[in-house]
């Protein structure tokens, strides 16, 4: 761990947490927060990217395979962005509220769809890298 690469994980986690602040943020006045909507939208997109950038990684490798931009990338601005904590906290709150439906589906639809929406973008690069 060098000075270089906390630097680039500091740039990219605060990046990463203006863009969650900021979607989280539209999407929860938007529909409002009786469900944490923004919490599971940042998140399976958060997968979705990632896996994109994984996917880039192994079938073009260069650029997307390179430590500094891995630490930019992967371990700041989508470990800023992607927001697992909130979601813990949320669907906790969610079950002390009495709303042990809601947390439940939390849960489920947050691991379901986060896990697919990585799949969905590590395959999408390689496939369409060739």
């Amino acid at each position: 761990m060098t000075l270089a690469a906390c630097a680039l994980v500091l740039i990219g986690g605060f990046l990463g947490g203006i863009c969650r602040f900021f979607l989280s943020g539209l999407v929860g006045r938007s529909v409002g927060e009786t469900f944490p909507w923004g919490t599971l939208l940042v998140n399976v997109s958060g997968a979705l990217a990632i896996g994109a950038f994984a996917g880039a990684g192994r079938a073009l490798g260069g650029v997307f395979s390179a430590e500094p931009v891995r630490d930019l990338i992967v371990v700041g601005l989508f470990g800023g962005y992607t927001t697992v904590s909130s979601f813990c906290l949320q669907t906790l709150n969610l079950a002390l509220e009495g709303e042990q439906r809601l947390a439940v589906f939390n849960v489920v639809a947050s691991s379901a769809l986060c896990v697919l929406s990585v799949a969905l973008g590590f395959w999408a690069i390689v496939w369409m890298a060739g």
